[in-house]
């Protein structure tokens, strides 16, 4: 809905605002807990404290509400409203059917952003702790630093998407997080407290470089009739097969190695790699027209007498 409001020159711009929505929301939520630390008991905090978050969280959805009440349609949605298209029960199984290459794609390109993401945030925390014995404060400090350059980065690549084109940024994005991969659990295992705050700062804000870039690449993949079906199942995929199940299958390799982090470094790598090839082979879709109801096909008398797959609203 964002992107399909912004212009054409500033959709990168947008979806780098998108990009900033995870790391942002971790560090407020950090910064409620830090405070609810200090204002309460240890006792106070696992009676009633820890309630307060999600009684908190129930305001955001009012807010979230609200806002959708009062946001117009899109001017894609209006323009598909008005295109004579014969509608579809099942929008998944029209994205399926018509677009399933795109689709493939986009999700082997997300596996890898969607892996490092969870790999930084949830597997480094206990790799700092347990494996290298430094305390939970530095490594919750690292991680609320490494989620400011996260913000920076999403905007960062957001905006250069506009300039450059979304190829380009995203093959940047991608080629420097395999190259700080390989430095990542060497500089880790330094213990040096500033070290270690710049390495998962650059990890993570090439990550999010990525990802800031990915809806707009998303959106402006597939026509309005299976935008949001196309963009979900490719985003939801990458984080079912991939992103999810990181920090398992991380800490199983770790057990397997003789906590040896290289084993998890070379798959790591390979999704990486994968991601890189599929952002290679896809097609440049800056400034393409988001109103468009189909794809650009030779005329025919099949393309004109067959109809359009729209999903309902």
């Amino acid at each position: 809905m964002a992107l399909e409001h912004a212009a054409p020159d500033r959709r990168g711009r947008y979806s780098g605002l998108l990009g900033i929505c995870s790391p942002l929301s971790q560090i407020l939520a950090n910064a409620v807990l830090l405070t609810l630390a200090g204002l309460l008991s240890a006792e106070q905090f696992e009676s009633f404290g820890w309630r307060i978050p999600f009684l908190m969280s129930f305001v955001l959805v009012l807010v979230a509400i609200f806002i959708r009440l009062k946001v117009d349609e899109t001017p894609a949605f209006v323009a598909l409203k008005q295109t004579p298209v014969k509608k579809q029960r099942s929008p998944l199984k029209a994205a399926l059917g018509s677009h399933r290459k795109a689709i493939v794609r986009l999700m082997f390109f997300f596996c890898s952003p969607a892996a490092l993401f969870y790999l930084i945030v949830i597997f480094t925390l206990s790799y700092l702790t347990k494996h290298l014995g430094l305390s939970q404060s530095l490594g919750f400090s690292a991680l609320m630093v490494a989620n400011l350059c996260a913000i920076v980065g999403a905007l960062a690549g957001g905006y250069l998407s506009d300039r450059w084109g979304r190829r380009k940024a995203l093959m940047l994005g991608s080629i420097m997080t395999l190259a700080i991969m390989l430095v990542y659990f060497p500089i880790l295992d330094t213990r040096n407290t500033f070290a270690i705050m710049a390495i998962m700062g650059l990890f993570l804000g090439f990550t999010q470089f990525q990802s800031g870039i990915q809806p707009v690449a998303f959106a402006e993949a597939f026509p309005t009739q299976v935008r949001y079906s196309g963009s979900a199942l490719a985003y939801t995929g990458a984080n079912l097969l991939v992103g999810g199940p990181m920090p398992m299958v991380a800490v199983w390799l770790m057990s397997q190695s003789g906590n040896s982090p290289w084993p998890l470094v070379g798959l790591c790598a390979v999704i990486n790699l994968v991601s890189l090839a599929m952002i290679a082979i896809g097609p440049e879709t800056r400034g393409v027209d988001l109103d468009r109801v189909t794809e650009t096909a030779p005329a025919s008398p099949r393309n004109l007498s067959t109809p359009t797959l729209v999903e309902q609203p």
